[in-house]
């Protein structure tokens, strides 16, 4: 019984020394998968603070965009491909009518940042190019962070009578909107919730101060005029270098 007990003991501790080298050894991985992480995880000083304007693959006659180009686009950046054809439209409109130079990845990249090109809150931007359901922010009260905007619309555009909310899929404020507004599908209405509309308003936007956004000092001081803090230029700088890169 005595030889038994022994041997019992020393399989117990055997068992219990190899459960313990196995839970080091799963934390030893662990933390080394967590340094490589860390390692190769892009740091803010890394990331990209300005993006190059690129251009859409435009039809022979110039007058829109190639569908194939749009095709396949939308495939490698995962763009929808409605919300990815009024970025590109509205490019190649600023450039042809402002004489401005904006990029549809700058406007795709400020998409991605505002709204996921429309997608928040389980929507979409249907056929026609309006986002439902309609994209309202919070109240811009000077809580969360935000700024403190009295109503300028009577709730016409964001349904808040007390204080301003951003709007569409380019997430406007509706004083903004109102000067700056324009109908980018000629279907006759200036609608945020439109992203054809919203996309050209961004440019038009985008472009009062400089006639072309080429050179990272533009670029950024347009991005700031949308929205003045660094990591929003920041987050639309990577959007817009990926998705540059892949069009």
């Amino acid at each position: 019984m005595r030889h038994t007990e022994r041997v019992t003991r020393r399989r117990a501790r055997a068992r219990a020394r190899g459960v313990i080298a196995a839970v080091c050894a799963v934390a030893v991985i662990a933390v080394i998968a967590g340094l490589i992480a860390v390692a190769t995880r892009p740091s803010a000083a890394d990331a990209p603070l300005s993006a190059s304007p690129a251009a859409a693959a435009p039809t022979a006659d110039g007058s829109d965009v190639e569908a194939e180009w749009l095709e396949r686009v939308s495939a490698e950046t995962e763009i929808p491909e409605r919300a990815l054809a009024a970025y590109a439209r509205a490019d190649l409109d600023a450039r042809s009518v402002f004489g401005c130079t904006v990029g549809w990845n700058t406007l795709a990249g400020i998409g991605y940042v505002e709204s996921r090109h429309g997608t928040l809150q389980g929507g979409a931007v249907d056929d026609d190019g309006v986002a439902r359901p309609a994209i309202i922010g919070i109240p811009l009260d000077g809580t969360n962070q935000t700024m403190d905007i009295a109503d300028t619309d009577g709730g016409v555009l964001d349904g808040d009578t007390e204080g301003d909310r951003a709007v569409g899929p380019l997430q406007f404020i509706p004083e903004t909107w109102t000067t700056w507004g324009v109908d980018g599908d000629g279907d006759g209405a200036v609608d945020p919730h439109d992203i054809d509309d919203a996309a050209l308003t961004a440019a038009r936007y985008l472009c009062r101060q400089h006639a072309t956004l080429t050179g990272a000092a533009s670029w950024i001081e347009a991005i700031r005029s949308y929205n003045d803090t660094g990591d929003y230029q920041r987050q639309v700088a990577e959007a817009a270098t990926r998705y540059g890169d892949a069009g």
